[in-house]
């Protein structure tokens, strides 16, 4: 994990690492964090799943969030794309430029909600790198994976006439981040002191869904995570497969305290359906599968449900509990 900067203290940059970083990356082919490079074998019969999210205080996360949620945040974005492609984690590459502002204690959290999400998702830290910066505190993970020769689940393998399903609830994290940028809204002034409390957990840390692999692996014929909601994400799988789909918005999963807020306004339902966070797995199975689909992620404690089905033809069409197609002013989150 070695520092970029000409003009950082080498004695001081390798003073943190061991004393914050190396004691967590504990994997063989980390090589105690001492080397440029980290040492891993594919499992025979796989294939690597790579992929890399960056965030940036201020545009992803609160600059004043817990740093140890802030790190469990970039764990657990990257790990949420593994899961999706069918994959199960290997090991991260980490790598974080830190403010002057930044203090000490701040630093040891962060590393703390690191250590704590590679333990949980057995997921190793192998190295990286540490820089300094003027800006924002700015992560930057790739997490690599593994998944059986030629089972990777893609976003292009849909076809028409097949269920699209999606995990878990929808919304939570887009209406908890309504709820920190203002409190005072209809929809944030209604809910509960508990539901508040779910709704910023539910922004801050996402669940990424590794229970799904094998289900997804055996049965989906094209899936990713909601990242950047629901409806920009589904519109942009359905592209990638060259087809079209349909989902009722009465069957899109909601929770208690999203159904809560989008009652007492119901403009956050454009919210809960566009906005990003959630993490979830949106899936498309063919309907001979389904039933074999739902049966593995319950045994998982995760609930799955279809919400619409792909035709021929391109486009997404989201319909109302009347049949009437509504229409959003974003399809989805942008980080632009």
């Amino acid at each position: 994990m070695a520092d970029g900067s000409s003009a950082a203290k080498p004695s001081g940059e390798d003073a943190l690492i061991a004393r914050l970083f190396a004691p967590i990356a504990t994997h063989p082919g980390a090589l105690g964090l001492k080397d440029d490079a980290a040492l891993l074998s594919v499992p025979p019969g796989h294939e690597l799943v790579l992929t890399k999210d960056a965030l940036v205080a201020g545009v992803h996360f609160f600059a004043d969030d817990p740093p140890e949620a802030i790190a469990r945040k970039a764990m657990r974005v990257n790990i949420s794309d593994l899961a999706a492609k069918g994959a199960r984690p290997l090991g991260v590459m980490l790598a974080f430029a830190i403010p002057p502002d930044m203090e000490a204690g701040a630093l040891e959290a962060f590393a703390r909600g690191i250590g704590a999400d590679a333990a949980l998702y057995e997921a190793p830290l192998l190295g990286g790198d540490t820089v300094r910066t003027p800006g924002p505190f700015t992560i930057s993970l790739t997490a690599i994976g593994a998944v059986p020769t030629g089972e990777m689940v893609r976003r292009t393998g849909a076809r028409a006439g097949q269920a699209i399903v999606v995990s878990g609830t929808i919304g939570d994290a887009a209406l908890g981040l309504a709820l920190r940028l203002a409190p005072e809204r209809p929809g944030c002034a209604a809910l509960s002191a508990e539901e508040r409390a779910f709704l910023l957990d539910r922004y801050l840390l996402p669940r990424p869904r590794l229970p799904l692999i094998r289900a997804l692996r055996e049965h989906a014929s094209a899936a990713m995570d909601v990242s950047d909601g629901l409806v920009g994400d589904l519109a942009k799988m359905l592209a990638a497969s060259g087809i079209g789909g349909e989902i009722d918005a009465a069957r899109v999963p909601f929770s208690l305290a999203a159904r809560h807020a989008v009652e007492a306004e119901p403009a956050l339902l454009e919210v809960a359906f566009t906005g990003g966070d959630d993490y979830e797995i949106l899936a498309v199975v063919p309907h001979h599968a389904l039933s074999r689909f739902q049966t593995v992620a319950t045994t998982a404690g995760i609930g799955v449900s279809v919400i619409g089905h792909t035709v021929e033809g391109q486009g997404l069409t989201v319909r109302d509990g009347e049949g009437a197609p509504l229409s959003f002013a974003q399809g989805s989150f942008s980080h632009f």
